[in-house]
């Protein structure tokens, strides 16, 4: 069975991520998350790994998916040592299928030889759209946060 490999920011998770996972779980099984640390907060890295990894956790057992791996990795410039970072944190598995709707991830782990899948983005779910509408109070960005991933986030707010 091949390793599905998911590396993303997640800032924040949200149903599109979650509807990934249950895509990936159901066609090949095996997945790992990679968070990918920007090592930085701003208005577009407003959460931590660990408020993230939270959020996988909290939406994943919400539908009962407990068999997902989730790892996080330090960003870098160097796109050969990015891309080894997240096959390291996945355990480098020799069949790892990288799912990204990100067109250059999937060039760098082409490039690297490792098989990659198209994700198609919702077009109504945007992550950056999600933290505007955080930003602006608009409550509006609860309805694309996964149930158990919204306690985290809701939780996070009123600190």
């Amino acid at each position: 069975m091949a390793t599905c490999i998911f590396p993303g920011k997640f800032q924040p998770f949200h149903e599109g991520h979650l509807m990934v996972i249950q895509g990936m779980m159901k066609t090949i099984g095996n997945v790992t998350v990679v968070i990918c640390d920007e090592g930085v907060k701003n208005a577009d890295a407003p959460f931590s790994v660990e408020q993230r990894r939270e959020m996988i956790s909290a939406a994943l057992l919400a539908k009962d998916i407990m068999d997902a791996t989730i790892t996080s990795v330090k960003d870098c410039a160097d796109h050969t040592e990015w891309v080894r970072r997240v096959l390291d944190a996945a355990g480098e598995p020799s069949d790892a299928v990288v799912w990204s709707g990100n067109d250059d991830v999937r060039a760098m782990f082409d490039a690297a030889g490792v098989s990659t899948k198209k994700i198609v983005h919702v077009p109504s779910i945007d992550g950056a759209a999600i933290r505007k509408q955080m930003a602006a109070n608009d409550p509006n960005f609860r309805k694309h946060i996964p149930s158990g991933a919204i306690d985290v986030v809701m939780g996070l707010r009123s600190v």
